[in-house]
């Protein structure tokens, strides 16, 4: 009754009251933990507001709102030449953040395309600079110099640049099969050297074998009735005649004196 009375008494002061409340109510809004909102007043920069409740003042105030968290941009396929002169095509990925959000709003317009734009010309600056073997072996030291590049450019607009990776490298088909037969052909380099190491090894394990032998003739007996039994296991129908080491000897001196006469 109190309420319908003091309307009725003063009317037009509760149709200013009722506005005024109206706009304060309209002027509330809220900013996420990961938003800020740039405030301009009458076309001037006036506050960063965020996050949590603040006012904008309808009618004389508008805002910008800006997201703070990390993003994703994909870097469309770029053809380019390296320097040794081999088209590629290559796509990338920019993950970057806004750190300040003033200079994101007002020094550079629609700065998501702003950052994407100076990626892609960054890009294809890089492929230029660098062979077709430094691209496909040392992609990640290729990454932090586009992204050191990338990052010197955007930080006057307020943005950080946390991370660039290439995605794919795509060669011509004649590039591939060259690249290829390169690779086979280390891989049976590699494979060679082994077995000639291999046989290396195997050759001077033969060779002090040998030397032990030949100063013990006893070992040498031994040895010589090894072979027998192994050849006798084998079931072959080879017969073997060994002479005792005393002949070898033997004709070997009889072959000298002759050969001194």
């Amino acid at each position: 009754m109190f309420i319908m009375e003091l309307v009725a008494a003063h009317p037009y002061l509760t149709i200013i009251a009722l506005a005024v409340l109206v706009y304060f109510i309209g002027s509330i809004r809220v900013a996420n933990q990961y938003e800020r909102s740039v405030v301009f007043r009458l076309g001037k920069f006036n506050r960063t507001a965020g996050p949590g409740l603040y006012l904008v003042w309808q009618f004389l105030e508008w805002q910008t709102k800006l997201d703070l968290r990390t993003i994703t941009a994909n870097v469309e396929q770029q053809e380019g030449i390296t320097r040794d002169n081999v088209p590629i095509k290559v796509d990338a990925v920019v993950w970057y953040r806004i750190v300040d959000p003033e200079l994101a709003v007002m020094e550079v317009k629609a700065v998501s395309n702003a950052v994407v734009q100076v990626s892609l010309t960054t890009l294809r600056a890089v492929l230029g600079q660098h062979t077709l073997d430094e691209i496909l072996k040392a992609q990640d030291t290729i990454a932090e110099v586009m992204q050191k590049a990338i990052d010197t450019t955007t930080e006057p607009w307020g943005v950080k640049v946390e991370l660039v990776q290439m995605k794919s490298v795509e060669i011509p088909p004649s590039m591939q099969r060259a690249l290829a037969q390169e690779a086979e052909a280390l891989r049976e380099k590699r494979a060679r050297l082994i077995k000639a190491e291999a046989e290396l090894d195997a050759a001077e394990q033969l060779r002090q074998a040998a030397e032990v032998i030949m100063q013990n003739p006893a070992g040498l007996e031994l040895r010589r009735m090894q072979m027998i039994t192994e050849v006798g296991a084998e079931q072959n129908t080879m017969t073997l005649v060994m002479m005792p080491s005393e002949f070898v000897s033997m004709a070997r001196g009889i072959a000298d004196m002759a050969a001194k006469r």
